[in-house]
Formats: structure tokens, sequence, C-alpha cells
């Protein structure tokens, strides 16, 4: 029988590497960078040492040329141990590598994808503005065609990795902007590096409930000028390398659930076994046995949900948004409850940073935000379903 987990012996091996590196490397260093609010640079360019940064990039650019469901497995691996550097490695990996990987051009692909496959380019993706989050479409920021560049001027918002510590820039960066004077379906893509004239960190963006491990930025181009020859794609086309991109990390974003309900839920079922109350241990009673077994019997219906999507998923083709929704909209959901519950069990110890399970629960929230928003799901979801004459 098929693990749908593991499904073959390169995934299980995967999947035993990541949980090791991460159980070693990122679970000890995740309390401090939490609450310091720094991204760990040097941790991040351990995982380029074992081909995760490019985990479904091509190996002809230094990538590991796997596919969806080894995506998945590393995202919930690493975000067990420390989801606010899961979401930076999330933004590079998926928003930037995958992204490039799939819509760009040979000699881009080339120029750009080696280094950020070992770690020694950090990426990020531009998106979100100050006034354009679930509305994308509704962005203001412009380019337009002069001469050999293109000219770029706004400002994007909550970008990961817009900012790796209070001062230093991302390195480089995927940025949507709306062809100057034309439609509201005609966007086009940018890679535009740091260093570019006209770009520039507005602010970073501290004070975050949550994900503080990874740096978030507002990003200012002022007159930006990025060479013809950085545009990703035809001009006005790159809607299409929006919506693939976002399905991809829809799933992703869900596989950082996973992992952030199933650490919640080996923290919960440990102290319940080992705290004792009225001469029992806690998981003799039935409300501490209500909340374990409920949070398990979730975590297990949205991980196979997860995997499921995972298993199926071309990379190349886009074309599944009902289900890349569904699984960020239950599993994003399901961990917050997880992990809420998993502070009941331990009472005023879940309250406090030593067992972890409040830092979840802080990072949990983010996940039914970022990537859209649950309600933008539901409205995708619905919208979809319409056109369905029945469910297979």
């Amino acid at each position: 029988m098929t693990d749908i987990f593991n499904p073959t012996e390169e995934h299980a091996a995967l999947r035993e590497m990541a949980r090791a590196f991460a159980e070693k490397e990122v679970g000890p260093q995740a309390e401090a960078h939490d609450a310091g609010e720094k991204f760990n640079l040097s941790l991040f360019r351990k995982l380029g040492d074992l081909g995760l940064l490019g985990v479904t990039a091509p190996v002809e650019h230094g990538g590991s040329g796997m596919d969806a469901t080894a995506a998945v497995i590393v995202h919930e691996e690493l975000s067990a141990q420390d989801p606010g550097f899961t979401l930076a490695y999330l933004a590079h990996s998926m928003l930037f590598v995958n992204n490039l990987a799939q819509n760009g051009s040979e000699e881009q692909r080339a120029e750009w994808l080696p280094g950020a496959c070992t770690g020694e380019l950090v990426g990020g993706m531009c998106m979100s503005e100050p006034n354009a989050g679930t509305d994308v479409l509704g962005m203001k920021t412009t380019a337009r065609r002069d001469g050999d560049d293109y000219v770029l001027d706004g400002a994007k918002m909550w970008i990961t990795n817009g900012a790796l510590d209070d001062n230093t820039l991302g390195d480089i960066f995927l940025v949507y902007a709306r062809m100057a004077g034309a439609g509201r379906n005609e966007i086009s893509q940018f890679l535009v590096p740091k260093g570019t004239p006209g770009f520039a960190i507005g602010q970073r963006l501290k004070g975050k409930l949550g994900m503080r491990a990874s740096g978030t930025a507002e990003l200012v181009f002022d007159g930006a000028r990025v060479p013809a020859r950085l545009r990703v794609g035809a001009e006005g086309s790159a809607l299409v390398h929006m919506m693939q991109n976002l399905e991809l990390e829809r799933l992703t974003l869900a596989a950082m659930s996973l992992g952030i309900a199933r650490r919640a839920i080996e923290i919960m079922n440990g102290y319940a076994q080992d705290r004792m109350s009225f001469g029992k241990p806690l998981n003799r009673f039935g409300q501490i046995q209500r909340h374990i077994a409920e949070s398990y019997a979730e975590f297990m219906a949205g991980r196979s949900y997860v995997y499921q999507v995972a298993n199926a998923l071309d990379l190349s083709k886009p074309g599944n948004r009902l289900d890349s929704d569904g699984v960020k909209l239950y599993c994003s959901t399901m961990a917050k409850h997880v992990a809420d519950r998993a502070i009941q069990v331990l009472g005023g110890y879940g309250y406090m940073a030593e067992y972890h399970v409040e830092r979840l629960w802080r990072d949990a929230k983010l996940l039914e935000i970022g990537g859209g928003t649950v309600e933008a799901h539901q409205k995708n979801m619905t919208r979809d379903l319409s056109r369905l004459p029945q469910i297979r």
C-alpha cells in the first residue's frame, strides 16, 4: 500500500533528513530568534548545503528537481520546530526560486537560480501593497517602458525577506507591477536585485504578533530602473504566473500548519501523560481527552487532504485552485485551534515560552491571513464549486 505522506523512498529519505535537521539545528535557535525578531541567515544557508533551498528547481541550475510533495514535506518538518524561520524559507524557495524556475527564461534561470539554491542570494516576492492585499489586482505599483529599461514606481508591503536585518535589503525579488495606463489584468513581473537605483527598504516591520524570525518590510520603488532583460515572461502576462505560484504557496502554507499542529499535539500529549492532578495523570480526565483526541483527528484529516493535493499537483500546470485554497482554508484554522487547545491543556505553563505552544499559537494566526485570507479562500472556493456539476 502506498504511503500518501511518503509516496516514494526518496520522499521518505527527504523527510528523515529534514526532520533530523529541524530537530537538531532549527528547534534550539527558535526561541531566541523569535524574541529578538531576527532572521537566522547562517542557518538559512545550511538549507542550501542540504539542497533544500531549490527543492523544486531544476538540477542543472543547482536545484534538487523534486515535486510538490517534497516541498510539502520540508515545510511540515521545518515548521514543527520554527514556523517563523520556515516562512522565510517559503518566501525564498517557493515564491522566488520555484516561480523563477517555472516562468523565467533560460538566461534568467542560469544567472539567478544557482546563487539562490546555495543561499548566497536571499530572494523574495513582491505582490501585496499598503492598500492592496486580498484585492491583488488593485495594485498601484506601475511599470513603464523607457528605452532599454522599465521604470517602476510604487510600494510593496508585508514582504518576507524584504529586510534581513534592520537595514539590509534582501538580495533579489520578483516584483509584480501594472503596466502604466493598461487594464486591471495587465500585470508584468520583474527581477529586481538589491542595488537597483530607486529601490530601497521603506521600513522594517517590527512588533508582529508572530512569525518574528522572518524579516518583513515595506519596499519602495521610486523611479527604479530595471533593464528590460529582467522582465520575466511577456509584457502584461504575469497574472498567470501569479495564479500558478499562489497554488503552491497556499499548499506549502497549509503544510506549515501541519507542522504547527503536529508539534502542539506532541507537546500536549506528553504533558498530559506526565502531569498529575487530583492524584491522576491529566489524560485521565475527559475534558483533556477531548482536547487531545479532537486535535489529532483534525490534524490527520488536514494532513491527508494536503498530501492528496500535493501528490496530484503538477508544478508546471496550474489548475486546482479549489483544493489549494481548500487545504489552506482548513489547515490554517485547524492549526490555530490545535495550538490553542495545547495552551489550555498546559494551563499556566502553556502561556510561557518554555513550552513553545504560545509561540506556535502566535505563529499560526498569520496562516489565516498571509497568502490569501480565509475569507478570500471561501470566496474562491464558492465560485469554483458553482462551476462543478458534481463533486467527484
